[in-house]
């Protein structure tokens, strides 16, 4: 099969990580140039002027930003998995979870990681709030999957919801969350795992060494 499109992205990135995960599921090629933070192909630039990953440009000339679009988007592609959902309710719990991960999980991993790499500056303070948002988060979802005996977010089989907070734990546990503050989240990422562990996408959850303990202090970014 032709690939459908260009996804300009970086491999450790949790929304690329999805985006190639929901492609996998539904048998969908993508082509993923290499991509340099600070020195952007004139490929990409002249086609994103925004200058953000993740981007699609599909074999027709389409073009979208932002990882949860271009996600959805190969969802309503595929043919080999439902990630969506049933029917229309199912489709909003889906969206819900989407949201919530990227908004009440993913934007304060997000703070914390450029907090301890320097992009913002540093304020123990502020990465304190940080922690204290993740720990109200990651204990509602953590008593949510309690009720779930399937093990994933909504339904009894893996949705875009599942994904994405596969993400956004792959991303927490780099920099916030030591081995200790997992500990306290067995659900979380026995889901984590289950997600990961599946044969079509496992390639793109490659094993990681997450830290053993939530750094606190600036270090250098680590990627180029």
């Amino acid at each position: 099969m032709a690939p459908i499109g260009t996804l300009w992205g970086k491999p450790h990135q949790p929304q690329t990580k999805i985006i190639r995960s929901v492609a996998a599921l539904n048998d969908l090629e993508l082509e993923q140039p290499e991509y340099h933070f600070f020195n952007r192909a004139a490929e990409y630039t002249t086609k994103f002027g925004y200058g953000k990953i993740p981007a699609l440009e599909c074999s027709d000339g389409f073009k979208l930003l932002e990882g949860a679009t271009i996600a959805r988007y190969l969802c309503g592609l595929g043919t080999k998995v439902n990630l969506l959902g049933s029917d229309a309710k199912v489709n909003a719990i889906v969206d819900q979870w989407v949201h919530f991960v990227e908004h009440e999980i993913g934007k304060w991993s997000y703070n914390y990681m450029c907090t301890v790499y320097g992009i913002y500056t540093f304020n123990r303070k502020f990465l304190d709030e940080q922690v204290e948002r993740l720990v109200r988060s990651l204990t509602y979802v953590e008593a949510h999957l309690a009720t779930q005996p399937s093990g994933y977010l909504v339904t009894d089989s893996i949705t875009l919801a599942d994904l994405f907070l596969a993400g956004m734990i792959y991303d927490c546990s780099l920099t916030s969350l030591g081995a200790a503050e997992r500990a306290k989240y067995p659900l979380v990422f026995a889901h984590y795992a289950k997600v990961t562990g599946i044969e079509k996408v496992k390639q793109f959850w490659e094993e990681v060494k997450f830290t053993e303990v939530a750094i606190t202090e600036v270090r250098p970014f680590p990627y180029s």
